[in-house]
């Protein structure tokens, strides 16, 4: 097997593992199944004691790797054993090409060294009222301010909390600020109990107490949001020219200043979505984008989980285009995108996991005659 055949073969079961394959590409991986049985074949010109040393690898590799991939993803369409004939296929194919190193790298981890970036982690700054500006991802587990009777706590799941000690604290109250960078997201509990979920490149400003006949925070980025349920405090979202209204509910809104509009889409309960020029409600399932360009406002249905797939840990493509995946992976994974020459209005579908490095990413996007070459954290996407 050829080394353009091999990284093909290897890629293809990558993404039998994501479960994103094809009819076609699991037939491919169907027939090469059996060779884990006629695995002597490929290893004749090997020395005696160096067959029975890579014949333990291979079963080795191939039982622990893949019962642990198993156990992660459990919904195969063939069993478990019948997957483990196609890994050791898979190994023993990159035996044909003469390399024993290879054994020494786990399968599925073939990365290209000038594309291997990891992926984002929970990383952010808060910015206390007074100017103080403290590194979540390095601070200490516990109590890290107190705002006159406002304690702010990182939990041991890692979360900010707001605790409020009496109600004399909430009378004078300052705003604090969240920001993830590109290649960070972060979770912060208010002190009304409602939950938000920050992607790369976000920021959260809000009071560190809710005074007043309302609920109102400031959001840029992307962020999921879970309302604590108040029916005299409605809970406000300013992103951009849009103000959200709900009085507890679950629903995510990115407002990427790349992105061409602003969308709000609603997992459950109900929220008012203004602008300007126009309002409208929308009920779960439903999304609204607001046109930063033209003003206009427009509502749909949508797959909710493909829009919240950011914060389960996954990119969901369903007919997005080469542009709009290369803007989640520059925030994500902290690089810069360019484009040499014409660029591909080829849609794609597929989900990958944010964990994956970089090189798995674009691994999988070569197949679609995309070509990547990295220059520092710079990268020039061609076809």
């Amino acid at each position: 097997m050829e080394e353009k055949d091999l990284k093909y073969f290897n890629v293809i079961l990558r993404k039998y593992n994501q479960g994103i394959a094809s009819a076609e590409e699991i037939e491919f991986l169907e027939k090469y199944y059996k060779l884990f049985d006629e695995k002597e074949s490929f290893l004749d010109s090997q020395e005696q004691e160096i067959q029975q040393e890579i014949k333990n690898d291979i079963k080795t590799k191939v039982d622990d790797r893949i019962d642990l991939l198993i156990q992660k993803r459990p919904l195969f369409p063939f069993n478990n054993q019948y997957f483990k004939y196609i890994a050791a296929a898979c190994i023993l194919l990159m035996l044909s090409v003469g390399s024993y190193f290879a054994f020494k790298t786990p399968v599925y981890e073939v990365v290209s060294k000038t594309n291997d970036f990891a992926p984002g982690v929970n990383k952010a700054t808060l910015e206390l009222a007074n100017g103080t500006k403290i590194l979540l991802d390095t601070a200490a587990k516990g109590m890290i301010a107190n705002l006159d009777g406002i304690k702010v706590y990182k939990n041991a799941a890692g979360e900010i909390e707001y605790k409020i000690q009496s109600a004399a604290a909430t009378e004078e109250v300052g705003f604090n600020t969240i920001t993830t960078p590109n290649g960070g997201q972060y979770q912060v509990v208010l002190h009304d109990g409602s939950k938000i979920w920050l992607n790369a490149g976000s920021s959260l400003k809000y009071p560190t107490a809710f005074k007043g006949n309302d609920r109102t925070v400031t959001i840029t980025g992307e962020a999921y949001l879970e309302v604590a349920k108040n029916k005299q405090k409605p809970f406000k979202v300013i992103s951009g020219n849009q103000t959200i209204e709900v009085l507890g509910t679950h629903f995510n809104v990115n407002a990427y200043e790349d992105e061409a509009a602003i969308k709000t889409t609603l997992l459950e309960g109900a929220v008012k979505v203004s602008t300007a020029k126009a309002s409208t409600l929308i009920a779960p399932g439903e999304q609204t984008s607001f046109n930063n360009l033209n003003g206009s406002l427009q509502k749909k249905a949508v797959d909710v989980e493909q829009e919240v797939a950011w914060k389960n840990g996954l990119f969901s493509f369903k007919g997005d285009d080469v542009k709009a995946i290369m803007r989640q992976i520059s925030r994500w994974y902290n690089v810069e995108i360019e484009y040499s020459g014409p660029i591909t209005d080829e849609k794609f579908y597929g989900q990958i996991s944010r964990n994956s490095k970089l090189s798995d990413v674009f691994a999988i996007l070569e197949l679609n005659n995309l070509h990547f070459k990295s220059n520092g954290r710079k990268i020039t996407v061609s076809n």
